[in-house]
């Protein structure tokens, strides 16, 4: 085997077939295109000042350097198809191409929201049958379907139980938030015009439960808990929290984020949640992101049921049709976005959960759970787990085993840019100090995990070492190297401009 010269410069700047790519603007000229347009006539209309006073610049390029240029930037986007993502929280997990082939097919990709119910009627099906399937793994007795991602169902859930105690004659002012709760969940009850009050953590990374208590003496709306939590642990307490918070007269609502640790396990509706939102893409395979509206499917329970957003998909004599417009005695809060939901993002859900069954569906969590674990044993012996006994979807560490080694949470994570993988979810939860949360995933084979923890314990035995220098100046074989965050982030520069000449 031949030594690999990692300082070899090349004439070019390339990497062998990874090519140093220059901006568009430096790659062609305003000189240059590469098409030929005849002069313009004359323009000679008024435009009340908005007149061009200098020439755009924009660059000119044939279209075959046009092409290489954008396919050359995108092998430099690491993706789910290239490799281990290990991102915490977010879970990134590979989108099955079954689920793809059936979101293509021509009469669903072509429904428009305005078409009579008349010529819909698959798509309506596909609606009623991914409520029907959400409101079976929940436990809870109506889904709300147009809420078009997790802080958009977040805040569904709270507009629900705000209208609830409003009907009541029980408006209240502050809603609690956990420590461990996701970072939307204080943002949405502040959008809602609640006061928020964080509960604490215990040493166990849970909920403290005498804090919650005392807390929930006062003028209380609501609890917004994540169960699993950011740290990655269920909370055990979870059935004696539902009952303070019902005795209080306040709601339960569930950031149900990391539902994909616990489907088929445990019913969340069996513990007393009143609302919890779903993220599609974290438990149900659909795309993450992507450019177009996400989705964020709502929960409720009975108590809740009344008050959920329209329009909602109901059966008349074996037809389906939406309930649009709000009936007289019913309270609903009304609509969360103009149309229905996101069709692309429910013909995926919908085709994961049948072809795996409600058996397979509980294999995708317990096998979540047994990755997470099983990177959690194979690396705590060299890295610092937060806190003891098994996790659930994802594994925690903090910064502790790098004390007085002069690398930081940060340099890992640019160290493990030259291994191949994209990092970790870094300093986060903030409740952790320089936190490293991993997330693999029911889609990852052990051989992949494997990889992964080899890299980190060499990346961990290099620390223990004392090779700082490979980790405060890495990547190094990044197209790109250390960047000037702080820089970055306080003076941004945000458009190209072409240098002084001379």
């Amino acid at each position: 085997m031949t030594h690999k010269r990692k300082d070899l410069q090349t004439a070019t700047g390339h990497r062998a077939l990874d090519h140093k790519e220059p901006l568009i603007f430096e790659l062609g000229t305003a000189e240059t295109t590469g098409v030929d347009f005849s002069e313009p006539e004359p323009f000679e209309a008024e435009l009340g000042g908005l007149e061009r006073s200098e020439a755009m610049g924009l660059a000119g390029l044939s279209e075959p350097e046009t092409v290489r240029h954008f396919t050359r930037l995108s092998r430099k986007n690491y993706a789910i198809d290239m490799g281990f993502f290990p991102l915490g929280s977010c879970t990134m997990k590979h989108n099955p191409r079954l689920n793809e082939k059936i979101a293509r097919i021509a009469g669903l990709t072509d429904v428009h929201p305005l078409q009579p119910f008349s010529t819909i009627q698959g798509s309506l099906k596909v609606m009623a049958e991914v409520a029907r399937w959400l409101g079976v793994l929940t436990g809870m007795p109506a889904i709300a379907l147009s809420p078009k991602a997790g802080a958009h169902g977040e805040l569904c859930g709270l507009m629900a139980i705000r209208a609830a105690l409003e009907d009541a004659g029980d408006a209240r002012t502050t809603v609690l938030v956990p420590e461990s709760a996701h970072g939307t969940n204080p943002a949405t009850a502040a959008l809602c015009g609640y006061g928020v009050k964080t509960i604490p953590a215990n040493d166990h990374g849970r909920v403290d439960v005498a804090a919650l208590a005392e807390a929930l003496k006062e003028n209380i709306a609501a609890l917004m808990l994540t169960n699993p939590n950011t740290c990655g642990l269920f909370e055990n307490d979870i059935l004696k929290i539902a009952e303070m918070v019902h005795d209080a007269g306040a709601y339960f609502y569930c950031d149900g984020a990391n539902f994909n640790a616990i489907m088929g396990r445990v019913r969340p509706g069996d513990l007393g949640i009143d609302a919890m939102h779903l993220n599609l893409h974290k438990t149900f395979s659909t795309p993450h992101g992507g450019g177009g509206p996400g989705s964020g499917p709502v929960a409720f329970s009975k108590a809740l049921m009344p008050f959920i957003p329209l329009p909602n998909v109901i059966s008349i004599n074996g037809r389906f049709a939406l309930q649009e417009l709000g009936v007289e005695g019913e309270q609903s809060i009304g609509r969360m976005a103009a149309f229905h939901g996101q069709m692309g993002m429910f013909l995926r859900a919908l085709s994961y959960m049948m072809s795996h069954g409600a058996d397979g569906l509980r294999q995708v969590s317990e096998d979540a759970v047994l990755s997470a674990n099983y990177i959690l044993e194979s690396l705590k012996d060299v890295m610092t787990a937060s806190y003891e006994g098994p996790c659930m979807h994802e594994a925690l560490f903090d910064d502790r085993f790098m004390k007085d080694s002069g690398v930081t949470t940060l340099d890992l994570a640019k160290a493990l840019i030259d291994e191949g993988f994209h990092p970790m979810t870094v300093y986060f939860p903030l409740v952790v100090h320089g936190a490293m949360l991993i997330e693999p995933t029911e889609t990852e084979s052990k051989a992949s995990l494997d990889v992964f923890i080899g890299s980190m314990r060499s990346l961990a035995e290099s620390i223990a070492s004392g090779d700082v220098e490979r980790f405060t100046s890495s990547p190094h074989l990044a197209p790109v190297g250390r960047l000037d965050e702080t820089t970055a982030a306080r003076n941004p520069i945000l458009r190209w401009r072409a240098r002084e000449q001379g």
